[in-house]
This record gives structure tokens, C-alpha cells and sequence, in this order.
């Protein structure tokens, strides 16, 4: 049979989807899919969150164990931190002995899809990056319109059958989200420049500002800083996943300071002007090219 005769527009409707890892995306995912799937089975190895899971009917079945779902599950997600995502792909085969689709979320895509490449031949593995969340990553502030709008990186193996490519885009519009298909070299290298370079910039932006100027922080501060409050524990796995590519941005980016800082020293107003005319028009092309 052709892979072409194996798609299911209506997989999702038939599957059993199982979703390891509970936070932000992983549940704010499972308040979208739950009643649009035969089956929504839940995994975190967070007791606590295990709990809360339960008293709010977020899956049809949860468990901490992995094993304990993991053999019924159509299609497996992946919705932990990058670290966690590479702890677990090799861990799989134990798990189950089926062949189901797994789709990740890591936030980087290089060393994920060559984790996911190795994975045996019964599995059926895509790369996936919702381009979405909050600084904040428990399920508490997981909310069901999370996707809603935002581009959702999908990134195809060589191996990457026509079914899994089909599963994945009705889970991505499912979920609210537009489908873009893209590498995973491209993928990091986007990225390091839409987020984890700016991550950064907020980051080094707060630690720069004297703590005495606090009764003067207004909205203009905290929405640039906002980013800065990511937890460091999930950051570090996706700066060092992305490490030259951030470096290269972070270069562009002190070149653009330095420009900026000369033409003040200058008090070169014209050019100051043209700098700044330059990125406000950047920002609002790239604006418009996102939507």
C-alpha cells in the first residue's frame, strides 16, 4: 500500500494521543484535544501535577509512568523541556511496542531530529515547534486558546511518512495554529533570532538596570523584559542546543548597539534619526510578513 493510501484526514478522531508532559504546552495542548480524540492519555512525573490533572478531567487516562499508556498511544507528543525530550526518545522502544507517530515540541531541532532519527523503523517521528507560551510553564497556567493563531514549526525526517506529515498538520490547526514546514537547520537558525536572542537581550536589559530606578518602571520596561523571567533551567538546554546560532545574533545585535551608541556620542541626530526609522520599518515588515 502507498503511503499516500495511508493518510487519514480524520486521524485524530480515531487516535488514541498521548501526551507526555503536563506544564504550559503539554496541557494547554490536552484542553484543546480532549473530545476531538478516541483517546487523550496523559503522562507527567510530577505527582502534583498528576493530581491537578485528575480534578480537572484533563485526560481520559493519567498516569506518571510512561509504560503504563504508552503501549496503546497512536500518536506520542513530546511536550517537555528540550533535555527531557532527549532523555526520552531513546527510551520509547522499552515503552511500547507499537509503531506509533511521535511528534516533539522542543523549542531547538537539531539535536531532536537526530535523536528521532535514530528511533527503530516502527516508529514514525516528526519534529514540532508551537512558537507560542509564557514565562511561566506549569499546568496551572495552561489555558486552551494557548496555539490559537501562532505559527507551529513542523519539521519532517527524510523518513517522515505522508500519514505522520497529515496527523501532525490536523493536530496543528486542531490546536489553532498555522502549519509551517520547514528544516531543522533553518528552524534554529529563525529562532536564535525570533527568541532565543531576544531572551538574551531582556535578560541582559534587566540585570543592566540599577534597582533604584524601580518606582520608575512602566509598561514600555516590562514588555521588554518580560521574557527575562523564563526559567533558566529551560533555557539553558535551548541556548546550548542553539549555541552558534545565538552567537552569530548576539553579534549582529552588539554591531547594531555599537552603531547606535556612536552616533549619540556623536550626537549625530540625522543618523540617529535613519537608525532608528530603520528598525521601527524592520519590525513592522516583520510583523506583517509573520501574519
Amino acid at each position: 500500500m502507498t503511503d499516500e493510501l495511508k493518510v487519514e484526514p480524520d486521524f485524530l478522531s480515531t487516535a488514541r494521543v498521548a501526551i507526555l508532559g503536563l506544564g504550559l504546552m503539554g496541557g494547554s495542548l490536552a484542553m484543546r484535544l480532549k473530545g476531538h480524540c478516541r483517546e487523550l492519555l496523559g503522562i507527567d512525573n510530577n505527582a502534583d501535577t498528576i493530581k491537578l490533572a485528575e480534578r480537572i478531567a484533563l485526560c481520559d487516562r493519567l498516569s506518571t509512568q510512561p509504560a503504563d499508556l504508552l503501549p496503546d498511544a497512536d500518536l506520542i507528543i513530546l511536550a517537555t523541556p528540550i533535555g527531557t525530550v532527549l532523555r526520552l526518545i531513546p527510551e520509547l522502544p522499552a515503552a511500547t511496542s507499537g509503531g506509533p507517530i511521535v511528534l516533539d515540541f522542543g523549542s531547538t531541532k537539531v539535536e531532536i531530529v537526530r535523536a528521532l532519527n535514530r528511533l527503530p523503523a516502527r516508529f514514525d517521528p516528526i519534529g514540532g515547534h508551537p512558537m507560542c507560551g509564557k514565562e511561566r510553564s506549569s499546568l496551572v497556567e495552561a489555558e486552551s486558546t494557548l496555539f490559537q493563531g501562532a505559527a507551529f514549526a513542523l519539521v519532517p525526517l527524510p523518513r517522515t511518512s505522508l500519514r505522520a506529515r497529515s496527523a501532525a498538520e490536523q493536530l496543528v490547526k486542531l490546536a489553532g495554529a498555522h502549519p509551517v514546514w520547514l528544516n531543522e537547520t533553518t528552524h534554529d537558525r529563525w529562532v536564535s533570532a525570533t527568541s532565543h536572542t531576544p531572551f538574551l537581550i531582556a535578560n541582559a536589559l534587566a540585570s543592566a538596570t540599577p534597582p533604584e530606578v524601580a518606582p520608575m518602571v512602566g509598561p514600555g520596561y516590562r514588555s521588554t523584559t518580560r521574557v527575562a523571567t523564563s526559567p533558566s533551567s529551560v533555557m539553558l538546554d535551548i541556548l546550548l542546543t542553539n549555541r552558534e546560532n545565538v552567537v552569530e545574533n548576539l553579534a549582529r545585535f552588539r554591531q547594531q548597539l555599537d552603531l547606535l551608541e556612536n552616533l549619540l556620542r556623536e550626537q549625530n541626530a540625522p543618523g540617529l534619526a535613519a537608525a532608528l526609522d530603520a528598525g521601527a520599518a524592520r519590525q513592522k515588515q516583520l510583523l506583517i510578513s509573520s501574519s
